[in-house]
């Protein structure tokens, strides 16, 4: 019931240089669970605002009236990174020294904050439920360890994917549990759960 709404919510993405370089943002209103209308669209090219600073944004909405307040911070985040399964991060024999040379005992105290980090290999699934009316599903992954989520593209129409993806995280926290969540993908519909396992940090 308001026309000048305060959300004061903050959310992170994982931004990687090779994918769609425009943030795009939807605003809705609801007036009960049926019935939902759009008030408005804006997009945000992030290439053009400056990196490591906080960039105050007041954005028109397109073809509506209003406009939205935004602070987005570009920030780098080491550590974080995508990869197909042939061209896996660990798996250069020369990376992998550099990376134990890091992490041994001498170097224990040159950055406290870089405990380590997790490299998944998310290789495919087998037998999952089938979300469509069709027998199929349309399944997706998705990894979160402590504040960070990334995820797998779709394979449609399969019930035994291949994804084949490398995932790297920084560790911020060893007693954090990685969740891999396997959902369908539904169109404009929220995703369908299709099953989820967690794995504590201090098992691997």
């Amino acid at each position: 019931k308001s026309a000048n709404p305060q959300w004061r919510e903050r959310f992170d993405f994982h931004y990687f240089s090779d994918r769609k370089d425009m943030l795009d943002i939807e605003v809705w209103r609801k007036d009960n669970k049926k019935h939902e209308e759009l008030l408005g669209t804006c997009q945000v090219d992030i290439t053009a605002l400056p990196m490591k600073q906080t960039n105050c944004l007041e954005l028109p909405l397109e073809k509506h009236p209003g406009s939205l307040l935004m602070l987005i911070a570009v920030a780098p985040c080491t550590g974080v990174s995508i990869s197909d399964l042939c061209v896996c991060p660990l798996g250069d024999p020369s990376e992998r020294q550099q990376i134990s040379q890091r992490y041994c005992i001498k170097n224990s105290f040159r950055d406290i904050k870089d405990i380590g980090f997790l490299q998944v290999k998310v290789l495919k699934a087998v037998d999952l439920l089938a979300a469509d009316f069709a027998g199929k599903s349309d399944p997706f992954c998705v990894l979160e360890l402590g504040n960070d989520s990334l995820q797998t593209h779709t394979v449609y129409k399969n019930l035994n994917p291949e994804w084949n993806k490398v995932f790297t995280f920084p560790i911020k926290d060893i007693h954090d549990v990685l969740e891999v969540t396997v959902f369908d993908e539904d169109g404009d519909k929220p995703p369908d759960f299709l099953g989820k396992v967690a794995i504590p940090l201090l098992s691997v």
